[in-house]
C-alpha cells in the first residue's frame, strides 16, 4: 500500500506506513494479526512488508508447537541443543531415531545416557575382575 499518494510504485507498496490508519487495517487483515502486533513487528524489523511478514510467520510458528522440534529452523536446533546439552549433530540423530517430539527425544537421550553409564560400569567391573584374577595367579 502506498503511503505517499503521489508515489504509486512497487517500492512504496512494499512498505508499511503506521501513520496511515487504512494501511494498518489492510496489513493487519492481510497478516491476520491485531494492529498492536503489526505495530510491534514493524518496530522490531522495520517497515518492509516482506520482513514483517517473515517475522509474524516466525512468531506464529514458535507459538504453534513448543514441544515439537523443527530441525528446519536454525533457532530451534540451537535452542534444543542447548537445552539437552548436546551438539546439533547429536540432536539431529536423536530426532531421526525418536521422532520430532521433545519428550520422546528427551527420553531417548536419557536411555542412551543410562546405557552408556551401564556399559562403563560393566567395563569397570570386568577390569576389577581381571586384576583380581591376575593377583590370584601371581600368588599361586
Amino acid at each position: 500500500m502506498a503511503d505517499n499518494k503521489a508515489k504509486r510504485g512497487g517500492a512504496d507498496r512494499a512498505l508499511i506506513a503506521l501513520t496511515e490508519k487504512y494501511e494498518v487495517a489492510y496489513w493487519s487483515k492481510k497478516f491476520k494479526v491485531t494492529p498492536a502486533k503489526l505495530k510491534y513487528a514493524v518496530k522490531k524489523v522495520g517497515h518492509s512488508a516482506r520482513k514483517v511478514e517473515e517475522y509474524i510467520k516466525l512468531q506464529k510458528h514458535r507459538a504453534a508447537d513448543k514441544s515439537r522440534i523443527a530441525l528446519s529452523e536454525a533457532y530451534e536446533v540451537r535452542y534444543w541443543s542447548k537445552k539437552f546439552k548436546i551438539t546439533p549433530a547429536k540432536l539431529k540423530a536423536a530426532v531421526a531415531a525418536a521422532g520430532h517430539s521433545s519428550r520422546k527425544v528427551e527420553a531417548y537421550l536419557a536411555a542412551q545416557k543410562a546405557a552408556k553409564k551401564a556399559k562403563k560400569a560393566a567395563k569397570k567391573t570386568v577390569k576389577k575382575t581381571a586384576k583380581k584374577t591376575a593377583k590370584r595367579k601371581k600368588a599361586a
